[in-house]
């Protein structure tokens, strides 16, 4: 029995008609970005959680209390260790869950897996309250780290393949302006949940229960609405006066397209995997330790006090604590800036040689930081490390139109999926290199502003790597390829029919568009929540520069 009609969240009533304006889809896709990027932010409630049964003083658990007992244990408060396997589980479960279900996502398209990517992320934060409320460690790591974590995944990739086919004359842009939304998630969810946490604490309250349900409902209400805001250009749609390159003008962009169930034995794949690998890793690695780095480098000279850092009293400890929050703030931003402004470059520099750019000039940077650093330069120092956040952001911003440049249209969000497990290696590879060199070089007794020294050349050996593998990718041989009939039978999967938007519409007399006000409007609706966390954001970089 066939279906008269297709259900709402079905790709074919997706397909947008003639006049339907394309600029309402990077709203959508910032909408769902915008929330799951909290993910960044998670830390935020690390310390009121350690504080959870104490409120003003943890209750230390004892020696007898490990990991597996601490999941249960509601005697005792959480370790800020213990809740930092929730970061991890993020990325990881990102990673594997847009490589599984990458494929699933192509055939049913941006709305549907949108709208699941929302009841994922959004209901693992209500469990996750519901772990707070009941003191069970084992629900936050369910709810916001296996069930959120999936969430992640699908709402990360579900408009990649989608933006890069409404704007085949900008894919760096298009996928730039969604994926700077997910590092900007961050910069609005952590002092949102801040001031949250501050209004519902009381004297036997830190208030994160109460936090979690409230931006689980505003998130879901956000991401529901970007679910449904998604479009998918009918078969053949291109821009008005745009003409597609002849194929002979850049043979790093490919007209055809390969099958996801085939990357895993392509070389290019594994390569790019590296390029992403390599450039994440090093980056990921020094957001972590961006603020400590800067404290025990610099010591009392960033208050203007001629003391290392193992001479400060507690107040002055406190006062380059302050100005350290500013630039782990300002490096945020240059984070999220670079993702759109070195995605939205790599259209005119080409992907390839943006990636060149990317590990010649970070792997300057890198090894310059231990001169700029014993020199007692804080300008040079800064200005590296915001410049190498800048392609570290670029980095993810610009892969997926790398991707569609050598894979193809077809199944890029799929295959882009797969590459994302680049990232779960990296988010646990980093950080490890990074904590594992300082323990090790301060265990040899090296004074604290010199242990990050050997790091950096480390990070720029990775560098020199991933530079190597990005020179080595070629064009695709035409045997990894889909001949005719499979792309015909993918496109059927995907339910790509070029008649279809005109076969679904009836009431609005053929045609799709609508008024620019409307435009306007999806644009304030990310915009306005974007300006005000750059807004917070700013107010911490002026205690730098203060």
């Amino acid at each position: 029995m066939t279906r008269s009609s297709p259900g709402i969240l079905d790709k074919e009533r997706t397909i947008a008609g003639p006049g339907f304006n394309r600029w309402l889809v990077p709203p959508a896709a910032l909408a769902i970005h915008l929330c799951i990027g909290m993910a960044y932010g998670f830390s935020v409630f690390w310390l009121p959680l350690s504080k959870a049964l104490g409120i003003k003083d943890a209750i230390k658990c004892g020696p007898d209390v490990g990991f597996i007992a601490q999941l249960f244990t509601t005697s005792c408060d959480w370790q800020i260790s213990t809740l930092g396997w929730m970061y991890t589980l993020f990325f990881v479960l990102l990673g594997s869950s847009a490589a599984i279900w990458g494929g699933w996502l192509e055939h049913v398209g941006p709305r549907k897996a949108g709208v699941v990517s929302a009841l994922c992320w959004c209901g693992g934060m209500l469990i996750s309250a519901l772990g707070v409320y009941l003191h069970q460690f084992w629900l936050m790591i369910l709810g916001s780290g296996v069930i959120g974590g999936i969430g992640l995944g699908l709402g990360y990739i579900s408009p990649v393949s989608t933006l890069i086919k409404w704007f085949p004359d900008r894919r760096g842009m298009a996928t730039g302006m969604a994926i700077m939304g997910f590092g900007g998630g961050a910069m609005i969810g952590s002092p949102l949940a801040a001031d949250l946490m501050k209004y519902f604490a009381t004297p036997t309250n830190v208030g994160v229960m109460q936090t979690f349900v409230v931006m689980a409902l505003v998130y879901f209400v956000f991401m529901m609405a970007g679910a449904f805001g998604y479009r998918v250009p009918e078969t053949g749609w291109k821009p008005a006066g745009w003409t597609p390159p002849p194929a002979s003008a850049n043979a790093m962009i490919t007209q055809r397209h390969v099958h996801v169930k085939k990357v895993w034995g392509i070389p290019q794949f594994w390569l790019i995997w590296m390029v992403l690998c390599m450039n994440v890793s090093a980056g990921i690695g020094v957001i972590g330790m961006a603020s400590p780095m800067l404290q025990e480098v610099f010591g009392g000279s960033l208050i203007g006090v001629s003391k290392k850092f193992g001479e400060l009293d507690k107040a002055q400890l406190a006062a380059i604590a302050t100005v350290a929050a500013g630039f782990t703030a300002l490096l945020s931003l240059f984070n999220i800036g670079g993702r759109f402004f070195w995605a939205s470059l790599s259209d005119k520099l080409g992907r390839k040689m943006t990636y060149v750019v990317f590990f010649v000039l970070g792997g300057v940077l890198y090894f310059s930081v231990p001169g700029s650093a014993a020199a007692g330069s804080i300008v040079l120092f800064v200005a590296a490390f915001c410049v190498i956040l800048s392609m570290y952001g670029g980095g993810f911003a610009t892969v997926p139109a790398y991707l569609a440049d050598i894979f193809g249209t077809q199944m890029v969000g799929a295959i882009h999926g797969r590459l994302l497990t680049a990232w779960a290696t990296a988010g646990v590879l980093g950080p490890v290199v990074v904590n594992y060199m300082r323990e090790y070089q301060l265990g040899l007794g090296l004074p604290r502003e010199q242990v990050y020294n050997q790091t950096m050349y480390i990070l720029t050996g990775m560098l020199v790597v991933g530079l190597i593998c990005n020179l080595l990718v070629r064009p695709l041989n035409p045997k990894w390829f889909m001949t005719d009939a499979e792309l015909a039978e993918e496109k059927r999967l995907a339910h790509e029919k070029a008649a279809a938007s005109v076969m679904l519409r009836g009431s609005n007399g053929g045609t799709d568009a609508v008024s620019p006000a409307v435009v306007v409007l999806a644009w304030a609706a990310v915009g306005i929540p974007l300006a005000w966390g750059v807004y917070r954001t700013l107010q911490s970089v002026a205690k730098f520069f203060a």
